[in-house]
């Protein structure tokens, strides 16, 4: 299992944006709003929108902790189509120039959905069905950090390491982007 480390970066994203967007459901469930709205899909209520995504935000932490548990092939699949699926909503919303002003992966406001984001929901969502390719059908993350060096303590830093600048990348690097593009922009 090769990508280990970056499926691990993936799975903790998910419980991290899942307990997010579980807590406060807002930002995403409008960004969804706007994109229903802009395929003239209207009715949703505010409420129900909030609770799905709720709802959605908790399944996504507990994909995200069992696959962190059990990196097998199932788990490690799901893992995959869920980034997978990231990427195809955020291409969808820039393709139609949907008014997607924030993502809400991170229950943060301001983030609006970049192209590193769909790239780094690509590279997530490849290593997650790289590792589902050749992850064992039993075991745990105690076998995984086993067979690592130093029982798994660098691997685990690495991981921290990447789950940050990943985070970074999908909230900072959005507002940086809409930032400069508000800098370039003339006033007459």
């Amino acid at each position: 299992m090769e990508l280990i480390g970056t499926y691990l970066v993936a799975c903790v994203l998910l419980v991290t944006a899942g307990v997010a967007k579980a807590l406060r459901p807002g930002d995403t469930a409008r960004a969804l709003a706007a994109m229903l709205e802009a395929r003239s899909i209207r009715g949703a209520r505010p409420g129900v929108l909030r609770t799905a995504v709720r709802l959605g935000a908790l399944a996504e932490a507990v994909l995200g902790i069992v696959a962190i548990a059990l990196p097998r092939p199932l788990t490690a699949t799901l893992v995959g189509a869920s980034y997978v699926a990231f990427a195809g909503v955020v291409t969808y919303a820039r393709a139609t120039g949907s008014p997607l002003a924030t993502c809400g992966c991170f229950a943060t406001p301001d983030s609006p959905a970049t192209l590193l984001h769909v790239a780094l929901d690509v590279l997530l969502g490849a290593a997650a069905l790289v590792v589902a390719s050749g992850a064992p059908h039993t075991g745990s993350i105690r076998d995984v950090l086993a067979h690592q060096p130093l029982g798994g303590v660098a691997l685990l830093v690495v991981v921290g390491v990447g789950t940050w600048l990943a985070y970074l990348a999908f909230t900072v690097m959005g507002s940086l982007e809409s930032a400069r593009r508000l800098v370039g922009v003339r006033h007459r």
